[in-house]
């Protein structure tokens, strides 16, 4: 429906309530029309002027549930919710809605609880399925994940989400090319997908194929010009193929979008740093370190600027500090082993390497064999 219809629903039912004040749907209806433009507040007073003539009218509660939700007010849409279900145990959209804000609150086993029974009451509740695929994703179920998108999918083959949430989940479990394929899918039936782009083209870079991840990349930002995730993994995609200039320009794009995001001020920095532009990389890791204070791969990308430029003093601290919030950082360790080389203490750098080899490194091993016997 076209705006300039809601407009017109709007003002027919505004005549009928006139004619009517006692006319409950038309109030609801009214609700629904300024839903649909945008306009959660004039809802949820139409909502609340239908429960007021009926107080068992379980969809206007439902609705207001939805309305408050769009403001942020998840714990007044659960107490809509809740007062729809006791009026109409059956109301499957109504446990469905209820699903989504207790999720939304951080509630997924009590979301889950609330699919599962939307799911029992209509089993052929495709939405029902995505949304619990999601709650259980995120609490570690990645194989039930699946099968509740897969059942979604069977439900409704033109349903785009669970493509995309199916695509993700088998993205975690290492399954790239069933993750593009069903990437694909999603944005088949969705050209507009800007997510589905971007971690279609987080799998492709996975796979190797960072000329195909930063189409992709390029694709979501096409759709979402702030899509800051987007601009940053296509910095990365590109940082990776050597193009550290623009790889640098993507994150300045990133950063301009989110001015909160670390990482892109991190990974600025790094390219910065292989550049030659060591204090322009130093400013970059700074700037992460006030953002994100436990950011130990910054402290440790800084140490290395530092160091190179002489500053032995504040390089220390910073591998130092590394360490302390990261004491399993493998990195942290091998590059604070080269300071120490590199001020002539091999004692302190062997026995960094000798942790850094503990922890995975193989050059840090070699190193050990080499130098520490």
């Amino acid at each position: 429906m076209t705006s300039g219809e809601n407009q017109g629903e709007i003002a027919d039912f505004t005549r009928a309530i006139a004619i009517n004040p006692q006319d409950a749907n038309a109030y609801f209806n009214r609700g629904n029309a300024k839903f649909d433009l945008g306009d959660n507040q004039g809802a949820i007073d139409d909502y609340s002027q239908a429960i007021a003539i009926n107080p068992q009218y379980a969809e206007a509660y439902n609705n207001r549930g939805v309305a408050k939700s769009a403001l942020g007010d998840k714990q007044g849409a659960i107490a809509d919710y809740n007062q729809a279900i006791a009026i109409n145990p059956q109301y499957a959209e109504a446990y469905n809605n209820r699903g989504v804000a207790k999720f939304d609150l951080g509630d997924k086993q009590g979301a889950i609880a609330d699919y599962t029974q939307a799911i029992a009451i209509n089993p052929q509740y495709a939405e029902a399925y995505n949304n619990r695929g999601v709650a259980k994703f995120d609490l570690g179920d990645k194989q039930g994940a699946i099968a509740d998108y897969t059942q979604a999918i069977a439900i409704n083959p033109q349903f785009a989400n669970p493509y995309y949430s199916r695509g993700n989940a088998k993205s975690a479990l290492g399954d790239k090319q069933g993750a593009i394929a069903d990437l694909n899918q999603a944005i088949a039936i969705y050209p507009q997908y800007a997510d589905a782009y971007n971690n279609r083209g987080n799998a492709k870079f996975d796979l190797g194929d960072n000329q195909g991840a930063i189409d992709d990349y390029s694709q979501a930002i096409a759709i979402n010009p702030q899509y800051a995730e987007a601009c940053f993994n296509r910095g990365v995609a590109k940082f990776d193929l050597g193009d550290k200039q623009v790889a640098i320009a993507d994150y300045t794009q990133a950063i301009a979008i989110n001015p909160q995001y670390a990482e892109a001020y991190n990974n600025r920095g790094v390219a910065k740093f292989d550049l030659g532009d060591k204090q322009g990389a130093i400013a970059d890791y700074t700037q992460a370190i006030a953002i994100n204070p436990q950011d130990a791969e910054a402290y440790s990308n800084r140490g290395n600027a530092k160091s190179v430029l002489g500053d032995n003093h504040e390089a220390i601290a910073d591998y130092n500090q590394a360490i302390a919030i990261n004491p399993q950082d493998a990195v942290v360790y091998r590059n604070r082993g080269i300071f120490y080389e590199n001020t002539g203490d091999l004692g302190r750098a062997c026995s960094d390497w000798r942790m850094a080899a503990s922890l995975g490194r193989a050059d840090a091993a070699d190193w050990v064999r080499e130098l520490c016997q």
